[in-house]
């Protein structure tokens, strides 16, 4: 039976409703209609504004690679404090970062859509500057967006860059510290198992991240997102189904996977894809000190990435009976 939304909800409550819509929108469709409009306007009389687009994508071409290009105005603007209360979503700190320094963050889990990470690194809804003074965040997101016209700049603005080893040195080599740069570890494949309540990360195998601290001497910072998995539901596809197979065979031809997700309505909460108005918090632990290596050996990549892995278990293990975690659950790292 379909649960119909009361006719007197708050305008506060529709404007968050709103707000987290457009946001759906824009990580569904945006860029495939960026593309069509881009495509489209060549063959009308308004032909010109894609061709002096093209011009400026191709001068502006390296940007995403060099840092982007943030908007303190668009990380600002109030739409995003209406998206964070939606769930809501809280940012809690645990430890100084210095800002003289530069890091690197795993952000951890994923997510259906990386709900948390994109509210609390990419807008200032949830206070990233005012708790972490000095330091600019930065989020890495698939190198396919950015070959994507006009989506490429509104990403941009708030801070996302590519997720490869050009960008990650550009950040982290800066001179004077003051930044962050988070990867959601896990990537897709850990999108396809988020599940209300699951705890399972993909992380075992994955030591690009620590190979990339060493060589630039970035501090590792753990970042747990409680909460995280909770926001919707996916179809079932467990290894060995039709659906997880075309999944899978989807991520290696074209890097991009989708999740099948679901959660409620905008005028009743039985069905929809807008995520669930539950609580999201996103807990930064204590950096871990790496010391500068250029040519780090595997030994050392291995022997720090066994280290991270035990502070972002304790991480976990610290603050999950705050954030309703059952006290026999624990981390499934694969």
């Amino acid at each position: 039976m379909v649960k119909f939304a009361p006719l007197s909800v708050p305008w506060e409550r529709r404007l968050q409703t709103f707000v987290v819509l457009q946001w759906i929108f824009s990580f569904v469709v945006l860029a495939q209609i960026c593309i069509a409009v881009f495509i489209g306007l060549l063959f009308t009389r308004f032909w010109i504004f894609s061709v002096l687009y093209a011009v400026w994508w191709y001068l502006d071409l390296s940007k995403p690679w060099r840092g982007g290009r943030r908007s303190e105005a668009l990380r600002r603007c109030i739409i995003w404090r209406y998206m964070k209360d939606y769930f809501p979503i809280l940012l809690v700190k645990t430890a100084h970062l210095d800002p003289s320094r530069n890091y690197l963050a795993g952000f951890h889990p994923h997510g259906v859509l990386a709900t948390g990470a994109f509210t609390n690194l990419c807008t200032e809804s949830t206070g990233f500057s005012s708790l972490f003074p000095g330091i600019r965040p930065h989020l890495m997101m698939l190198n396919l967006w950015f070959w994507t016209p006009f989506f490429r700049d509104y990403i941009m603005s708030g801070g996302l860059v590519p997720v490869d080893k050009e960008s990650a040195a550009h950040i982290l080599s800066r001179e004077g510290g003051g930044n962050l740069m988070a990867i959601i570890v896990g990537g897709v494949q850990e999108a396809l198992d988020s599940r209300p309540g699951g705890y399972k990360l993909v992380l075992r195998n994955r030591k690009g991240f620590i190979r990339l601290a060493l060589m630039h001497g970035a501090a590792l910072v753990p970042i747990f997102s409680f909460g995280e998995n909770d926001v919707f539901k996916q179809v079932e596809n467990s290894p060995g189904s039709w659906v997880r197979w075309f999944q899978d065979r989807l991520q290696k031809i074209v890097r991009v996977s989708i999740p099948l997700f679901y959660g409620r309505g905008v005028f009743q909460y039985s069905f929809g894809l807008m995520p669930y108005r539950r609580p999201i918090t996103t807990v930064v632990g204590k950096p871990i000190e790496v010391q500068k290596t250029p040519h780090p050996s595997q030994e050392e990549v291995d022997r720090l990435h066994q280290r991270y892995m035990k502070e972002l278990e304790n991480l976990f293990e610290a603050h999950k009976l705050k954030y309703n975690v059952p006290r026999d659950q624990h981390l499934e790292i694969c």
